[in-house]
């Protein structure tokens, strides 16, 4: 039988890796054949977790992952059933030296005194990316926070003063529904596609904070196609749901670039809203731009959903599907041109 143990730090944190009735505990042991079990620790409030089983490597992933939850935990207070599955499925991948690098800083604090972090190895590296490069691209599907935490380096480098605003764009594109003849004046009109913007900066800057620097100009929120002619100095611009960009559009976007400015693209090349037949500008410019120093290009995965457990199902379920889909009509047309 083999056995490691994890020190704890103090008796809370100890309920906190095992969680409410023992669900996180439960969750690590099915995953790895493993019993954990807790005893007293010569650390004054601590305590040890024993790590048991009859397999040695089992024993040492569930170790493993015990120490990168305990990390989680001091660096949040906090460990949701989320963490516990990302961390198991990062370790069973032997991905351990990614979790190890992750350090989780806070990029800003909200309003309301929250900080906001990185939660996942692949939001930690987009944050980093952003930080060294002036065009960074995020790929990835719903609820990775790339959106949220682009704009929470806007936030972070207009409070530092490295650049004098903020420009968030994205194109008025309808997602199956017709809003062109919503009531009101042009403002009105576009609002519905900018909401999440509105609500990414309320967030961190608070709704009068905010309106105060629309109305002097700092943050400008808009549709693309205001973007044309202009060029961008000092500014921080965040083009958002960018698969839904034509080429043109998105080569307008990118050539607004002035002095002393980041570009960063965000989008989920899986929900293009596009008429049938009509060529992704993200799409293109992932395979035009890759390679250019400077321009960096991230690829989100479902690991790094941090909505509710479910839409990383959701995503994986979908992804099968379009799979099989593909390969049925892959199938098709190897059949259609055998019988020519």
């Amino acid at each position: 039988m083999a056995e490691k143990t994890v020190k704890t730090d103090s008796i809370e944190q100890t309920a906190m890796l095992f969680g409410g009735l023992d669900c996180n505990a439960k969750r690590i042991e099915e995953s790895f054949g493993v019993r954990l079990t807790t005893r007293d620790s010569e650390i004054a409030g601590g305590s040890v977790i024993a790590v048991t089983g009859s397999d040695e490597v089992s024993v040492y992933s569930a170790a493993e992952a015990l120490k990168y939850l305990q990390k989680i935990a001091s660096l949040n207070n906090n460990i949701t059933s989320q963490n516990v599955d990302y961390v198991i499925s990062m370790v069973r991948d032997g991905k351990n030296e990614e979790l190890a690098g992750f350090d989780g800083d806070c990029i800003c604090i909200t309003t309301r005194g929250k900080p906001i972090k990185a939660k996942t190895v692949g939001q930690s590296r987009y944050v980093d990316l952003i930080k060294k490069n002036t065009v960074v691209m995020g790929i990835g599907p719903a609820g990775t926070g790339k959106t949220f935490l682009a704009v929470a380096m806007a936030v972070k480098a207009l409070r530092a003063k490295q650049v004098s605003r903020i420009i968030l764009t994205r194109p008025a594109v309808e997602a199956g529904e017709k809003l062109g003849y919503l009531p009101g004046d042009l403002q009105n009109k576009i609002d519905p596609y900018l909401r999440p913007l509105y609500d990414a900066l309320f967030e961190m800057l608070g709704a009068e904070n905010y309106q105060r620097n629309v109305e002097k100009g700092v943050i400008e929120i808009a549709p693309l196609a205001y973007m044309r002619g202009r060029t961008l100095d000092d500014s921080f611009i965040i083009l958002d749901e960018a698969q839904n960009t034509t080429p043109e559009q998105m080569k307008m976007f990118l050539t607004r670039l002035g002095s002393n400015s980041k570009a960063i693209v965000t989008g989920d090349i899986t929900q293009t809203d596009l008429p049938r037949g009509m060529k992704s500008g993200l799409v293109e410019a992932i395979h035009v731009l890759d390679g250019i120093d400077d321009i960096a290009i991230h690829h989100f995965t479902e690991r790094d959903v941090v909505r509710h457990r479910l839409v990383q199902q959701i995503i994986l379920a979908y992804e099968k599907y379009d799979k099989e889909r593909q390969e049925k009509m892959n199938e098709r047309q190897s059949g259609r041109f055998y019988k020519k």
